[in-house]
């Protein structure tokens, strides 16, 4: 004879332990459902690629966004200065210089020092990738020359220039700055 256990739905409440933390510390960052974040908070690169922010790590020079396109095509070709990781959370895109293709739930980790050109396919609607970058881009245009670079600070800067052109408050922002 067995017996079957059924287990509860709930957990009962738990006294938490009691932890110390320094009053240096920040306190963490939660964004719920990011993938339906409000229009107003994706900061636009232009008409169909955009960013949501969700952390800005001045003090090591990183910086974590969401970053969407809704077109098919050349996004950009550029080099990372510090090492990106990125997880693809919808659609799909590949690097013109390799033979993968990162689709929805690849991992990919990019080493610092490597020119690739991003491309999103003609069969994705929409791309969105959760990328955590450290240290800074270098953009190249088609005759190798460098057109511009991108790190934490000019994120931020463009962030906040959206945020206010927006109406939005820049509390919004000041909270994901560590």
């Amino acid at each position: 004879m067995s017996t079957t256990l059924t287990m509860p739905v709930t957990k009962p409440p738990v006294a938490a332990p009691v932890v110390q933390r320094s009053a240096y510390a920040r306190d963490e960052i939660v964004k719920a459902d990011v993938l339906n974040a409000d229009d107003r908070l994706w900061v636009p690169h232009d008409a169909n690629v955009s960013f949501l922010p969700l952390c800005f790590g001045v003090t090591q020079g990183y910086y974590v966004t969401l970053l969407r396109v809704r077109r098919s095509g050349v996004l950009s070709r550029h080099m990372h200065t510090g090492s990106v990781h990125g997880q693809v959370l919808k659609g799909a895109w590949y690097y013109l210089e390799h033979d993968w293709i990162a689709r929805e739930g690849s991992f990919v980790m990019e080493p610092p020092g490597e020119t690739h050109t991003l491309i999103v396919p003609p069969e994705v609607p929409e791309m969105i990738t959760l990328f955590h970058v450290t240290g800074a881009y270098i953009y190249y245009g088609e005759n190798g020359q460098v057109t511009g670079h991108e790190d934490v600070f000019t994120r931020l800067a463009k962030a906040q220039r959206h945020y206010e052109a927006a109406g939005l408050p820049q509390s919004v922002l000041e909270q994901l700055i560590r």
